[in-house]
Order: structure tokens, then sequence, then C-alpha cells
């Protein structure tokens, strides 16, 4: 027994606050790529997650898209609709204060989040995750506990997303911190001007760069598809906790991103365990802790 509950039960939980950390990651590794390199707090992140899980229902009712499909064509399509807000709207904001990169993408959650409710009504769509990860596992736990009885059922669509959810944020770390064009992206966002007069294209790296988050976005939303019931609300419900996130790692820390997200899953799922009333803010109490302490976030860089 932990906290009074039984260890099963502690471990179900500890397995879910890293789904929900899954969660946490792509979504604010995609904030912080875009924060990083375009200095645009890019609000409708939310509704762009809510826009993949949208497109893989859509492909499936109409085209017949099935979601192994949709786990590639989904992030290129909201990617692409990522790179059109980018070379429409937010070009003219660069020289500008963050606030007006703020209420533009803001008022973007608002368009969007209108016109899908508009087209679809404020109810959940309901899709059915693949074959393939339908069922659970069973995992002993006899090796913690010393009985042989003990063991933790293991939802396998859920153990799926942590796998995919690391595995995409390793590639992304490996690209930014290891790679020629990861090299490009970070002396652009320090330089752009020195950058330029290498002959690299810096307004292409920065449309890619915010095409590439939103991307992001788009595959935790198909991911998010085959869990819970698709609504257009289920983004703003959860990029603030998000935001949270990415300020207590650092705006702009890719690891810091992907860490501090996990971490925070665990935390949260312990508090929901030893002190529930707690669970739905306590990332909020650890955002006021951080940011008292070091502004510029655990993985940050001082100004």
């Amino acid at each position: 027994m932990v906290f009074d509950v039984p260890l099963s039960f502690l471990a179900l939980q500890l397995f879910i606050g890293l789904q929900n950390g899954a969660f946490y990651a792509l979504l604010s590794l995609g904030l912080a790529v875009i924060f990083g390199m375009l200095n645009v707090i890019n609000f409708a992140h939310g509704a762009q997650y809510m826009l993949g899980a949208f497109a893989t229902w859509l492909g499936l009712e109409y085209l017949g898209i099935s979601y192994w499909w949709s786990l590639l064509l989904v992030p290129i399509v909201l990617g692409l609709f990522g790179i059109l807000i980018e070379r429409a709207l937010l070009r003219w904001l660069y020289d500008l204060d963050h606030l007006y990169g703020l209420l533009l993408t803001f008022g973007l959650v608002l368009i969007i989040e209108g016109l899908v409710t508009d087209g679809f009504g404020s109810s959940g769509l309901p899709y059915d995750k693949p074959a393939l990860f339908a069922g659970s596992e069973r995992l002993a736990l006899s090796g913690l506990t010393g009985n042989e009885r003990d063991f933790m059922v293991v939802p396998i669509y859920r153990l799926w997303i942590i796998v995919a959810a690391v595995i995409l944020c390793i590639a992304t770390w490996y690209m930014i911190e290891r790679t020629r064009l990861g090299s490009y992206l970070r002396a652009a966002t320090e330089n752009p001007a020195l950058v330029r007069a290498f002959g690299v294209n810096v307004p292409l790296l920065i449309t890619l760069t915010y095409g590439f988050g939103v991307a992001l976005a788009g595959f935790a939303g198909v991911l998010a598809a085959g869990l819970q019931a698709i609504t257009p609300h289920m983004g703003s419900n959860l990029i603030i906790v998000v935001f949270a996130v990415v300020v207590i790692g650092g705006m702009g820390s890719i690891l810091g991103s992907i860490i501090t997200s996990f971490a925070l899953g665990l935390v949260e799922a312990i508090t929901r365990i030893a002190y529930p009333e707690a669970s739905n803010i306590v990332i909020f109490v650890i955002m006021i802790l951080v940011l008292l302490t070091r502004p510029a976030g655990l993985f940050g860089r001082e100004a």
C-alpha cells in the first residue's frame, strides 16, 4: 500500500501520468520549436491539435483513410496549413511585440473552433482505435510486492501513445541539436542577418519551422482521436496546461519541454492519488514557484 492505495492502482495512475506527459511533450515541443525560432506565442496550438483529431475522423469517415495513413498524412496536411498561416499572417508580426502574435493566434482559435462547432456540433465524435491496439496487457508486479497475484492492467493503446511520443520527441531533439539543419535553425534564432549572409534562406527556415511545429500538434491530435471523444474544444482544455509546462521547462528549450512534460505528468498523477483536490492546480503552483525562483524556467537561458 502506498498513499493508502494498492501498489497496482498507484502503478496504473503513474502509467496514465506518463501518457498525459506524452501529450504535454508533443504539444509543448511544438510550442518550444515555434517560440524558439519565430518568437511567436502560438496560442492556436490547441486548436491545431484539435484539427488533427478532426482530420483523422474525417479521413476515415469520408475517405476511408486508415489510422496508420492518418499518422503520416494528417501531420503533413496540418503542417501545410501552418505554412499558410505563417505566410499569410504571422510574417507581418515578427518585428512587433509578442502580444500581437498572441492576440492573432487567439483570434485564430475562436475562428477555428467556431467553424468546427458550426459544422459538426459540440458533442463528441467517436473514433475506433486500430484493432492492433485493442485490449490490454497484464504486467506482473510481483517483483515489487513479493506477491505473485499482484499485477497491473495496461491498455495497449495508451502504451503506444507513450512509445510514439518518446520516439518523436527524441527524433526532434536530435534533429535540432545534432544535425546541420538544426545548427542553421539555432544560428538563425541568434543572428538571422549573419546566417542569411552565408546563403541560408532564413525566411524559408522560419516558414518550415512553424509548419513543423503545427505538424507536431497534428500528430498529437491523431493519437488523441483513438483515446477520447473528438470535440471542438478538446484543444482549449489542454493548451493552458501545456503553456504552463513550457514556462516551467523554459520558453524555447527543446530538452526542457520534453523532460518537464513527462515529469509533470507523473507529479500530476501522484497528486491525484495523494491529494485529489489539488490535481488540477499542482502544475500551476509549480509554475508560480519556478517563476519566483528562476524566471527563465528550469532549462531556459537567463537573459
